[in-house]
């Protein structure tokens, strides 16, 4: 989501074993269920899935403190919840914030650091359920984020929940998290220009960018991850993202995965020394701006600069939550 939003730890409790502790088998199969209740409540909510797509772009738990390209979620919440402030304060201070990024911020470091966010027109009603979401539930937090708390912030660990990104486990477990480690770092380096690009000269100037930056930035990423980094897709605006014919394959099971609501995780292909690694790239508010509907979500002005620089775009025409395209990123396993 912004720029400048928005934000178990574990309790041991001494019980003295007596009569009066004993809970019948059905008390304890009653709590068993709720628990399980309560993490499908939070894993069913609109808001989750919400704030993932359209916030995770530049505020993704999964980014290093280095790639971030605004302040997590649990930082935004953070700032913005305390024990006194209610569920409609929240949603409204959200729902202001998103409708005026420019006013005063209650992260000002944040805005030191990142820049003020452009304005994006996101609905109202999904601003509201992410602010339901993020204001009942606990949500994931980077896993650097515990020396911010101890040093910054010590009296806000209550509110955050322990997310462990480990890499450790089977060999393809660990190819999967270097391949998103390299996506993740890509596109905080490309979301940082884009919205450089945006707050400067519009959406006109995401456009510029994406012709002229996009392809050269991601290329300058490849070598300093080491890697062959692309994004590919059947449906390219520029001819040199289009997908072959091993990648078309692998965009059309993300389809199925995506259309179908099923779990979408990396696909890894090891071959000798070498990964393949495939991941998708869907699309949210934010992208519609230029891969929308003309004279819906893409303006005339927009729509006449993407006519000029890519005669043969076939890159519009996208709802939210669909597939955009894949990363498609090659690297050596050596050293894992």
């Amino acid at each position: 989501m912004m720029r400048n939003r928005f934000l178990f730890v574990l309790s041991t409790v001494l019980l003295t074993v007596g009569c009066k502790d004993f809970k019948s088998p059905k008390e304890g199969t009653d709590k068993v269920s709720s628990g399980k209740e309560a993490l499908d409540a939070k894993a069913l909510h609109p808001g989750k899935g919400l704030m993932e797509r359209e916030c995770y772009m530049c505020h993704n738990p999964k980014a290093s403190e280095a790639h971030m390209i605004a302040p997590p979620m649990a930082m935004v919440k953070m700032h913005y919840i305390d024990s006194g402030t209610t569920k409609e304060q929240f949603t409204e201070a959200l729902v202001h914030w998103l409708n005026d990024p420019e006013q005063e911020s209650k992260i000002p470091n944040a805005v030191e650091r990142f820049g003020s966010m452009p304005y994006i027109p996101y609905p109202e009603k999904v601003i509201e359920q992410i602010a339901e979401y993020m204001y009942d539930y606990e949500i994931d937090r980077p896993d650097w984020f515990a020396d911010y708390l101890e040093n910054d912030k010590p009296e806000a660990k209550n509110s955050l929940e322990i997310y462990d990104y480990t890499t450790t486990g089977n060999a393809e477990k660990r190819y999967a998290n270097k391949g998103l480690g390299h996506a993740l770092a890509t596109k905080a380096q490309l979301g940082r220009n884009l919205m450089k690009a945006i707050n400067e000269k519009g959406t006109q100037g995401a456009v510029e960018f994406c012709n002229v930056r996009a392809i050269p930035l991601t290329d300058s990423m490849s070598v300093m991850q080491n890697a062959i980094i692309k994004r590919v897709t059947d449906k390219p605006r520029n001819p040199q993202n289009q997908a072959n014919t091993k990648e078309l394959k692998h965009i059309n099971l993300f389809k199925e995965q995506i259309a179908s609501g099923k779990s979408v995780e990396p696909i890894v292909e090891l071959q000798d020394n070498e990964v393949n690694f495939y991941y998708p790239i869907t699309t949210n508010t934010m992208c519609l701006q230029c891969h929308g509907n003309p004279n819906e979500q893409i303006v005339p002005e927009t729509m006449t600069a993407l006519k000029n620089l890519y005669p043969k775009d076939k890159a519009i025409g996208y709802g939210t939550n669909e597939l955009r395209g894949i990363w498609s990123i090659n690297f050596g396993t050596n050293g894992q």
